[in-house]
């Protein structure tokens, strides 16, 4: 089993937030989706922090475990091709088992812009 971190960015304006829910799309629920077509097995992800609906992400996190059989480039290209144009995967890098998106943040940033 392999343990891969994921740089994504996004725009939360269509979407509830990070998290699943019953009510509305979540972008957590499209990057499981995309990966879970590359893996061809069920894929489910940890970030490094959870977003509300509407906001957006340009460096978040996450991690996975899998253990197919692909290369760094294939997880990056293949989970853009399999997500919606307003979700990107901007990196992809295999990681230490007890790395973790929260836990092993070592800082992070927030920006607010209010109209």
């Amino acid at each position: 089993m392999m343990r891969i971190a994921l740089g994504i960015e996004y725009d939360g304006s269509a979407y509830c937030g990070w998290q699943y829910q019953d009510h509305s799309p979540s972008i957590q629920e499209k990057v499981e989706l995309a990966l879970s077509r590359v893996a061809n097995h069920e894929v489910r992800v940890v970030c490094a922090g959870r977003t509300d609906t509407g906001v957006h992400a340009l460096a978040q996190v996450i991690h996975f475990d899998s253990d197919a059989p692909r290369d760094m480039h294939s997880w990056l290209f293949g989970a853009n091709a399999n997500l919606p144009d307003d979700i990107s995967v901007l990196w992809a890098k295999p990681v230490a088992g007890d790395f973790h998106a929260r836990f092993s943040a070592i800082r992070r940033q927030y920006r607010y812009i209010i109209f």
